[in-house]
């Protein structure tokens, strides 16, 4: 089992950025998939980005050039730059580990870090 808390949660003005942190134990992290997803009022949760042990990296299309999901594998730690943001990426945004050492999909959560954009 592996242990997540977010930080860095807040809100801004659209065309703002934020930088959300992952802290993670539990786990040998460096042999972790990590991503993050995210869950907006009324909607269902939604796959963000993630990065493999390696640090190959996937984004969803309504991220992809704006966002940047990165690794220290010292810190047990994973980002998420979030630039030119958009009243439509508000949402409580979750850190999550995958089984393995690429990503299949989040097997354990964190308990989420509210991003509010205004326009």
């Amino acid at each position: 089992q592996v242990q997540l808390v977010e930080s860095g949660g807040g809100l801004v003005q659209a065309g703002g950025s934020l930088r959300l942190s992952c802290a993670a134990s539990g786990r040998t992290f460096s042999s972790t998939a990590m991503g993050w997803v995210r869950q907006a009022p009324g909607k269902e949760r939604e796959f963000v980005a993630a990065i493999s042990w390696s640090g190959g990296v996937t984004y969803s299309n309504s991220v992809k050039g704006r966002f940047t999901i990165s690794r220290d594998n010292g810190k047990n730690t994973v980002y998420l730059q979030m630039n030119s943001l958009k009243p439509e990426d508000t949402a409580v945004y979750y850190c999550a580990a995958s089984g393995g050492s690429t990503w299949r999909g989040p097997d354990s959560w964190g308990r989420g870090t509210q991003v509010t954009v205004s326009s």
